[in-house]
This record gives C-alpha cells, sequence and structure tokens, in this order.
C-alpha cells in the first residue's frame, strides 16, 4: 500500500477529486494548508506574501493504482506555473479501520 499526498491550488482540488472519483478512487482526505515553495513567496510591490493556501489531498492506495492517480493529479492541476503543487508517495505498514477492528483497505 502507499500513501498519496498531493498539495494543489484551491481551485485545482475539486476538478482532481471529481476526476478521482469519476476513475473509481474515492477515498480521500482534503486538508486545508498553507505554504510556499521554491520562490519563497512572492512579493508584489512593497507587500510580500509569505505563503500560499493550498489543499492537500491525502489517500491510501493499492499499489498498482499510484501510477493512474498521480497521472489524474497531475494533469487535472497542472497550469504550468509556479504554484501548481507537489505530490508525495509514502509506502504504508498497516492499516486499521477504527470501527470494525479490521486491517487492509
Amino acid at each position: 500500500m502507499k500513501m498519496i499526498r498531493a498539495i494543489v491550488r484551491p481551485e485545482a482540488a475539486d476538478k482532481v477529486t471529481e476526476a478521482l472519483a469519476q476513475d473509481g478512487h474515492y477515498s480521500l482526505t482534503k486538508i486545508n494548508v498553507f505554504g510556499r515553495g521554491k520562490q519563497k513567496g512572492l512579493t508584489i510591490g512593497t507587500i510580500h506574501y509569505d505563503e500560499f493556501p493550498k489543499i492537500m489531498i491525502m489517500m491510501v492506495v493499492e499499489d498498482e493504482s499510484v501510477e493512474e492517480i498521480v497521472k489524474i493529479i497531475k494533469y487535472k492541476s497542472y497550469t504550468g506555473n509556479y504554484g501548481d503543487g507537489k505530490i508525495f508517495i509514502s509506502s504504508v505498514d498497516a492499516v486499521y479501520t477504527v470501527r470494525t477492528g479490521e486491517d487492509g483497505l
């Protein structure tokens, strides 16, 4: 199993989650986050914006689904400008459902 954490622009989040649902990937968590990337914020005139609002989409999926999910996220969140986001993938050792105590997805 893998955990996918995608940080995307707020205006792209719904497009991403709708496309994931259309492909059969319904289970996810969306979190409002703030941050900055390599550009270290943005300065307009005398005002410096240090952090920007983003949405983090977090999913735990079977290994064979990762490539398709990443493809969807990249396609639906791409603008070609700084700040389009990042996708992080990490291994998941175990998953438990609190209500039933079952392990696995």
